[in-house]
């Protein structure tokens, strides 16, 4: 805390990096974060293509003093698994997976150089249970749990905190992409709440555990759902 204070002090402007940013919970992630006076960087595809691994590296490699990696962005093709599309797969393996990965071990390990530093995936609920034709969704995120913890663990006493949020369902265009109205109406009588979440809702817990109020939260997988996982 006393190095947040000194970097505050001295008129440090904090960076964040967003994929995903340019829509539904990105976009108000970094409207959040921008809110709040953070720099907000929010690369575009043809700045930063997170299916090409080698793109991934490069982009993390060029960059320097990133205070906040928020790991959004993420591929979602429901298919059945008798229509089952290894490219479809490759694709999501590489951009909800290994494109995180890459992007903490990079980012992160100049976060614990600096003592300092905050890192949140969103994952999903569908992380923790699934429907028919998201098996690889669900693949994808359950891995990108496990990474949370992983680096949670091994950054932890560098100073970096490493946290993933499980939307459930949220009022966004992907997922009015992926659903018909009647299947949204059933989505909505799964959630306790008794409807969608708004992207603002979900922006507001990845800024808390991004920005400096985090202060001792660390490899936890936290569920916003409006209950849906407790029924």
């Amino acid at each position: 805390m006393a190095r947040l204070k000194q970097a505050e002090a001295a008129g440090h402007v904090s960076r964040v990096l967003v994929t995903g940013g340019s829509r539904g919970i990105g976009r108000a992630i970094c409207t959040r974060f921008a809110q709040a006076g953070y720099e907000v960087l929010r690369p575009t595809r043809s700045e930063l293509e997170l299916a090409d691994p080698r793109a991934v590296r490069e982009y993390a490699a060029s960059l320097a003093g990133v205070d906040v990696l928020v790991n959004n962005a993420a591929e979602n093709v429901p298919n059945p698994i008798e229509r089952f599309d290894f490219r479809d797969f490759e694709r999501a393996v590489a951009v909800n997976q290994t494109a995180p990965f890459l992007l903490m071990s990079s980012i992160g390990a100049r976060m614990a150089e600096r003592g300092e530093g905050r890192i949140v995936n969103v994952s999903s609920v569908y992380s923790k249970v699934s429907r028919a034709g998201r098996s690889t969704y669900s693949t994808t995120k359950a891995a990108l749990n496990g990474a949370t913890r992983a680096f949670a663990v091994e950054l932890g006493p560098r100073g970096v905190l490493v946290n993933a949020v499980c939307p459930g369902f949220v009022d966004t265009d992907l997922t009015r992409q992926n659903n018909t109205p009647s299947e949204l109406a059933e989505l909505c009588a799964q959630v306790p709440l008794g409807r969608l979440a708004l992207p603002a809702e979900v922006a507001e817990l990845v800024y808390f555990l991004g920005s400096n109020l985090n202060t001792y939260i660390t490899g936890q997988i936290i569920a916003i759902d409006g209950g849906f996982l407790s029924t």
